[in-house]
């Protein structure tokens, strides 16, 4: 697999990507946030798993590809881990994260499931034989703090109980998606496994295709805007440049790279929900980009 070391800019190409990565998702927690006043938790997530399977399916099927590049359908041994990944990343992380974000504001939610970097971190170390670089484990560890310092000061006060249940498991289900993605992305293209796994947490969310019916009758034409945006930004590109980032690191650093997330969420929660930051919580975003920054060094 190509190496950072390898080729630079592909390097610059990665580092880009993520960092898109990062401010999409980040606005997803806001947007989450704003739709769900209106969208229960399973019809929003199918809402935009849903779209985004049809975004991403029209990316991929209508783009040109290379004379030489031949479309890949994943084997069979493809299968169960790329089942994991839409079910668990795609299905169960939405569906949880829309119903704790009912409960508890933007910036607390992103700061709670970003647990996962650290999950994603001890996983790739143990299941995908990545170890534990030295820059890696001192990042993730400062960033991780950072977290922490976020979680003492939020907006809105303690965290109800069953919101912090549920993101802890988004966290999960989070973390192990990315973990069994990352031997797909050295077997098949990135937009592939991310339309199909997109398309399997559309399914897997289809139970709650009549309540989904039920309120867009009802919903705002701006409600119905965000859940378009959430679909074809925060999910098909958003999930489409992780993939593209992935495949050029290792799911360790990638990881760590969006502890960056909270802090963009409380920045853009501030800005659009009304979510004042306590000065403490800014000082943990600042522990945090500093963790991403020490991560991201060469050894």
């Amino acid at each position: 697999m190509t190496t950072i070391a390898e080729a630079p800019p592909r390097a610059g190409l990665a580092a880009g990507a993520a960092a898109v990565t990062v401010v999409l998702w980040a606005s997803s927690f806001v947007a989450i946030r704003h739709v769900g006043t209106e969208i229960s938790a399973g019809a929003l997530s199918l809402a935009r798993l849903g779209l985004g399977s049809i975004f991403l399916g029209a990316l991929l099927f209508t783009r040109r590809r290379p004379a030489a590049t031949v479309r890949r359908w994943p084997s069979q041994r493809d299968w169960l881990p790329l089942i994991a990944c839409g079910v668990l990343w795609f299905g169960v992380y939405n569906i949880a994260l829309n119903e704790a974000e009912r409960r508890l504001d933007a910036g607390t939610s992103a700061m709670l499931v970003h647990i996962a970097p650290l999950l994603i971190a001890v996983l790739a170390g143990l299941g995908l034989g990545e170890g534990f670089p030295r820059q890696l484990v001192i990042g993730g560890l400062v960033a991780f703090a950072g977290i922490v310092i976020i979680g003492t000061s939020t907006s809105s006060g303690p965290a109800e109980t069953w919101g912090v249940v549920l993101c802890v498991v988004a966290a999960i289900s989070y973390a192990v998606g990315v973990v069994t993605q990352k031997p797909l992305l050295s077997r098949l293209p990135a937009a592939e496994v991310t339309w199909l796994a997109c398309t399997i947490g559309a399914v897997v969310c289809l139970p709650f295709a009549p309540t989904l019916v039920d309120e867009l009758r009802t919903a705002d034409a701006s409600t119905i805007w965000w859940v378009v945006y959430l679909a074809a930004f925060p999910t098909a590109l958003g999930f489409t440049t992780w993939a593209f980032a992935l495949r050029r690191t290792s799911a360790g650093r990638m990881g760590v790279t969006v502890y960056a997330v909270p802090v963009v969420a409380i920045v853009l929660g501030w800005l659009f929900l009304g979510e004042t930051p306590a000065v403490l919580a800014l000082a943990g975003g600042a522990l945090c980009l500093t963790g991403v920054a020490i991560s991201r060094r060469s050894a």
